[in-house]
């Protein structure tokens, strides 16, 4: 088995080192060439996705918007014999739910037109595609925990917003038990607990014998643009379909869980 991992960025780098554990041959493409690492434009990279077994994309539409993979090999993945193909997606593609919950039937909603062609494009390219959504992804070296420890960290004050969020560990399981079943088509990777983020930076605080930061309110909060955005759309991502069909039981099924086990890696 061949793994064709085209971005080796946080999550595709562990879903990478689960699918060499688990016995694939996996080629690495970044932006950066490499020892053993290929890059897009690469003369040897029509050959391995013509090759290989499976291949993932976790590459996000360029600041332009248009997705850099489907721009350079779109039509040649379209016709390769892979027998699973899967793109990182984003949950943002459903936009703004009001706080309700959202599965895979939802409609593409979100403010970002480049996400939301790309995920529609990747779903429409092979008969063998799986897009995986993500929320707010963490682990280790990439938390609450980590914030915290670098500086002060703001408590956002907003009544009833809440978002929903993935440990890295179990982005990597259940694209991995994909490959061994379930159907093609769309899958919302999220954890059980929907929550706010200042909970979460509280939790994390207490983790660590600190002092809980004070909340703050959003418009004394000096955000960014795009840091407002974020609290201007509020929804719960549904996961039945990656459980049903997947088979999957989450290591991490809340933000309790898998701060603790990100706590434990920080302190070995």
């Amino acid at each position: 088995m061949h793994l064709l991992v085209l971005g080796l960025g946080y999550s595709a780098a562990r879903i990478a080192a689960r699918a060499r554990a688990a016995g694939f041959a996996v080629t690495a493409v970044r932006s950066r060439p490499g020892p053993g690492v290929l890059t897009l434009d690469d003369p040897a990279l029509p050959g391995v996705i013509a090759s290989a077994s499976h291949i993932l994309s976790s590459v996000p539409p360029a600041p332009e918007g248009h997705d850099p993979v489907l721009v350079a090999h779109g039509p040649a993945i379209a016709a390769a014999p892979a027998r699973w193909v899967g793109y990182l997606s984003s949950t943002g593609v459903y936009g703004d739910a009001g706080g309700a919950w959202v599965d895979e039937s939802a409609a593409r909603n979100g403010r970002r037109d480049g996400r939301m062609a790309a995920d529609a494009a990747w779903e429409a390219l092979h008969p063998e595609v799986r897009v995986f959504r993500l929320p707010g992804i963490y682990g280790p070296g990439r938390s609450a925990l980590d914030r915290l420890r670098a500086g002060p960290v703001a408590r956002i004050d907003k009544p009833g917003h809440v978002f929903s969020r993935i440990h890295v560990d179990d982005i990597a399981r259940a694209v991995l038990a994909s490959m061994g079943g379930g159907p093609p088509g769309i899958y919302n990777i999220a954890d059980d607990l929907p929550a706010p983020g200042e909970a979460v930076t509280a939790a994390a605080a207490r983790l660590q014998g600190l002092e809980v930061p004070p909340l703050v309110p959003l418009d004394a909060a000096g955000l960014s643009p795009m840091g407002r955005a974020f609290y201007g759309e509020c929804r719960r991502v549904a996961n039945g379909r990656m459980k049903r069909l997947l088979g999957l039981s989450l290591l991490y099924p809340d933000y309790h869980a898998g701060l603790a086990a990100c706590l434990e890696e920080m302190d070995r």
